[in-house]
């Protein structure tokens, strides 16, 4: 079975309730769209915003509160929030990716310590973190033990390998400029090649729930994996995977009963907030973000704009403005278009001020830089 472009970008909007706004809990909510990117503190409010039918930020307030959603180190390296039932497989299953990147990483050596060094200081730093610690705490715990030098090394390193999930501190979006910690309440298995590979076939297996259908290349853009792991753990997967053609002939993987809608099926405008997860999940991007605004899109530090959806595919940027949503088309829109990323703007603007009516707002300078720009409109609350 072949499966045309319209119709992958369709399978992802439905799986990541983009086709229409859903009535799901909070914490139900993520586990169906797997993991919400989350290095701003804002993205995953914004992101459940455009996914949930009357959407209330306190219900993710609670569910963070509460460690049903965890936010923590994991797929890329990055910052997101799953579901706490999803953290110590999908941890597992990053391990190699994490432990060499932070353990291997120049500025955890120079502490002196080795990754072996490491896996005997964690019982006790995850004991220490066993109720809620400043970072400072940890540091200073660390420096109390290794030195000074060595010690902020290690904390480095530590506060991004150790299972520690970041606690909130408050502030419009749970999270503050100075992190806290908690150590995961489930312990992760880490340094077991078995458990870390019956951990990758269960991340693969959430993730194509997700994102699917997808291609071993799009798996491990993903989670920042190894392609030689993502192939193999594939093949373990042969019996339960269905296999199609992509609109290139390559092939792609998907689970059983995946939703795949017609290419036609309407898609709505949104306003999707900075690094929202449909725009970094395939190492082929042209599913959601069309090839010549990628790069005015994900800029060469790894920020990825504020974007305006229309009809499924990346159409321009947005950002707050004292006058209300400045939206930048990056090709002419219709008029249909406007209206709808209109109606989006009325909604959005009330639940910004709500929290924080500037959100993004130290991320403007890119505006000053080059950006394709067909039209801009201050889309305003009325």
């Amino acid at each position: 079975m072949t499966i045309a472009a319209g119709a992958l970008n369709r399978a992802t909007l439905s799986r990541q309730l983009l086709l229409e706004r859903h009535s799901l809990d909070v914490a139900d909510a993520v586990r169906r769209v797997v993991a919400l990117q989350a290095q701003h503190p804002a993205s995953p409010y914004l992101a459940l915003w455009n996914r949930l039918a009357g959407f209330d930020p306190v219900g993710l307030d609670a569910a963070l509160a509460g460690y049903q959603v965890v936010r923590a180190k994991l797929m890329r390296i990055t910052m997101h929030a799953v579901h706490a039932e999803d953290y110590r497989d999908f941890r597992e299953a990053m391990d190699p990716t994490l432990r060499s990147s932070r353990l291997g990483d120049e500025r955890f050596r120079v502490s002196g310590l080795t990754a072996s060094d490491a896996d005997v200081l964690m019982p006790e730093l995850l004991d220490f973190t066993a109720k809620t610690r400043a970072g400072v705490e940890c540091d200073h715990w660390l420096r109390e033990r290794l030195g000074e030098l060595s010690g902020q090394a290690a904390w480095w390193g530590l506060k991004q390998y150790a299972p520690l999930w970041h606690a909130p501190t408050g502030g419009p979006w749970s999270f503050g400029i100075h992190a806290s910690y908690i150590a995961a309440a489930e312990r992760p298995v880490l340094a077991d090649a078995e458990v870390c590979a019956a951990s990758l076939r269960t991340l693969i297996r959430r993730y194509l729930q997700g994102f699917g259908p997808a291609s071993v290349a799009d798996m491990a853009q993903f989670a920042l994996v190894q392609r030689a792991r993502i192939k193999a753990a594939v093949q373990a997967m042969s019996g339960e995977l269905e296999q199609l053609a992509g609109p290139d002939g390559g092939l792609l993987y998907d689970v059983p009963g995946g939703s795949r809608p017609a290419e036609d099926t309407p898609a709505p405008p949104r306003l999707l907030g900075m690094w929202d997860s449909i725009l970094l999940a395939y190492a082929d991007r042209s599913r959601i973000i069309p090839a010549a605004y990628r790069k005015q899109l994900i800029r060469i530090n790894g920020d990825v704009l504020p974007t305006l959806l229309v009809d499924g595919y990346v159409a321009g940027v947005w950002r707050p403005v004292e006058a209300g949503i400045e939206a930048t088309a990056f090709h002419h829109l219709s008029g249909e278009a406007w209206d709808g990323l209109a109606e989006q703007a009325r909604l959005l603007l009330p639940f910004l001020a709500a929290r924080d009516g500037r959100a993004y707002s130290r991320y403007d300078h890119w505006w000053a830089k080059s950006l394709p720009c067909a039209e801009v409109r201050i889309l305003q609350a009325s």
